[in-house]
């Protein structure tokens, strides 16, 4: 009996040894369409890097230098030709990117998108989503700004081409039931958004701004407290920054809608993970999103977003 237990216990040891060895074997690719040197993007970087911290997995980050759906897919290809254990894909434009992601689907790659890629994910054969429904955030907001009393109002889009960021404005002018502009600014310069906001403050009857992402809303920040207007004009965001925090603790902005994006970049990885050592996978989109930071709770966050987690 005494043999027979030594046996069980060393079984049960090389049992646990061999679970560590098959998560340290684990390696999953990231691709996104976001550089993780932007604001929003670093901080789902950081959540992807704590995922694979915690299930002690191997994972790479990779993202074409600017917004370029070919050198995304691009990446996508060389993704799937390296054969890793699992995928995570942002999917901002399906149609530049599908080929890309149904070859790594019929590798048998485990796939899941992060994001942007809701509306398109079953589509490509994607397993599951992890983000938030762009239109339904956008309409959130646009109800938002119908409320405070908003007639008329810019959607500043600094991805044109991003079919989740058209969905947003879309979403916003239902929402919004007034007068709508969409804006479209280059995300690279935030010269040329404070300067293209500044030109729209000309008209008059503009009561409400929606930015789509910090590198819009901090330009557009910079206008409005150049033109005067900054705590009288409505103005919305999507995502968060250290600014916009400040700005809607200041009770200078109307709200933010918050997406979470830590668990864009976190979940995945750890769905993976147990994907691949226990067949395991979620039944339906798992939700990040849209929540909602105004002046009332953006002290509670500003500490979070100093840390890299919101």
């Amino acid at each position: 009996m005494k043999r027979l237990g030594t046996l069980i216990a060393a079984t049960a040891v090389a049992g646990v040894m061999a679970g560590g060895a098959l998560a340290q074997d684990i390696r999953i690719v990231v691709v996104s369409h976001g550089q993780a040197s932007d604001p929003f993007w670093s901080v789902v970087k950081n959540g992807v890097d704590a995922g694979a911290e915690d299930m002690g997995v191997e994972v790479e980050y990779r993202a074409p230098d600017t917004f370029d759906m070919p050198r995304m897919a691009q990446l996508i290809d060389a993704a799937v030709a390296s054969n890793p254990d699992g995928l995570v894909v942002s999917i901002p434009d399906a149609d530049a990117l599908g080929d890309s992601i149904r070859s790594a689907v019929a590798a048998g790659i485990p796939v899941i998108s992060m994001n942007s890629g809701s509306d398109v994910r079953k589509g490509l054969g994607v397993q599951v989503h992890v983000g938030q429904t762009e239109y339904e955030a956008g309409l959130g907001g646009g109800e938002r700004m119908a409320a405070a009393g908003v007639t008329s109002a810019i959607c500043v889009n600094q991805e044109v081409g991003n079919v989740a960021l058209d969905l947003r404005c879309q979403g916003f002018a239902d929402g919004l039931g007034g007068d709508v502009e969409i804006l479209a600014v280059n995300i690279g310069d935030p010269t040329e958004i404070r300067n293209a906001v500044s030109a729209a403050l000309n008209n008059a009857d503009v009561n409400g701004i929606l930015t789509l992402g910090p590198t819009a809303a901090d330009p557009t920040l910079q206008a409005l407290e150049e033109a005067g207007k900054l705590g009288d004009m409505t103005f919305g965001t999507f995502d968060l920054s250290p600014s916009v925090l400040q700005a809607l603790a200041d009770g200078k902005m109307a709200f933010a809608i918050d997406q979470q994006q830590y668990l864009q970049g976190y979940l995945p990885i750890v769905l993976l993970a147990q994907n691949v050592k226990f067949g395991l996978m979620p039944g339906a989109d798992v939700l990040t999103g849209p929540g909602f930071v105004t002046p009332d709770n953006a002290a509670q966050v500003i500490e979070l977003s100093s840390q890299g987690i919101r």
